[in-house]
């Protein structure tokens, strides 16, 4: 299945405060019941093992305006008695929370240093991006990962593509999430593709696991 380039969903464009809310209240539910929060805290579970530094683990998140995932993130490590230290990076961060850091910024030009952070993720986010943003936005989170990128997307299939119109007509609430949804599988990166673009951004060393039932890929680089 082709990429859709250059498609716009409801959420790449202006929109009333009230539909983004619910159109991403509707992505996380999504991401809690189907696995998408899980995959991510499993590839960094990987990494916390193989981590040999003292203190506190430093995770940024990019693309997660809302803390949706930075909360959880936050949680997850203090069941497990893990210091973490969580950085939320979105260019519409709206949200302050006490859990995690939030700031205002674009992917393509994050304001930290290099080897900031153990890990940085981003979920559901790179498809939103176009093949040149796209790199820039890999280039920059291998700067500023000391560890690891971890990238979580949805797996660009016809079995995708049904998965997803089927959870977003049961599942979802918003009429955004109905049209987003589905365009969200078409815009996606291949594994091939995603590769290719990491190449491109000096990240040579990634690995792509697929998991079909649950419609995504995880890159991770370390």
């Amino acid at each position: 299945m082709k990429r859709a380039e250059r498609a716009l969903e409801h959420l790449d464009g202006p929109v009333a405060a009230a539909d983004r809310e619910a159109s991403l209240a509707d992505v996380d539910r999504l991401n809690a019941w189907f696995g998408g929060y899980w995959l991510t805290l499993r590839a960094i579970a990987r990494v916390l093992r193989q981590r040999r530094a003292s203190g506190p683990l430093v995770i940024v998140d990019i693309g997660g305006g809302r803390g949706h995932f930075g909360r959880r993130l936050v949680a997850w490590a203090g069941r497990r008695g893990v210091n973490a230290r969580v950085v939320v990076i979105d260019r519409e961060a709206m949200v302050a929370d006490a859990r995690a850091l939030v700031v205002r910024a674009d992917a393509t030009a994050l304001p930290l240093r290099a080897g900031a952070a153990d890990v940085v993720t981003t979920s559901l986010t790179l498809h939103h991006l176009e093949r040149a943003a796209a790199v820039r936005c890999l280039a920059e989170m291998r700067k500023v990962a000391r560890g690891a990128v971890i990238v979580n997307d949805l797996w660009r299939t016809r079995v995708t593509l049904v998965l997803v119109w089927l959870a977003t007509r049961l599942f979802t609430r918003h009429r955004y999430s109905w049209d987003d949804g589905p365009l969200s599988v078409r815009r996606s990166y291949s594994p091939a593709e995603l590769r290719q673009l990491a190449e491109k951004a000096g990240i040579v060393n990634l690995v792509v696991r697929r998991y079909p039932w649950l419609g995504r890929i995880i890159a991770v680089s370390a």
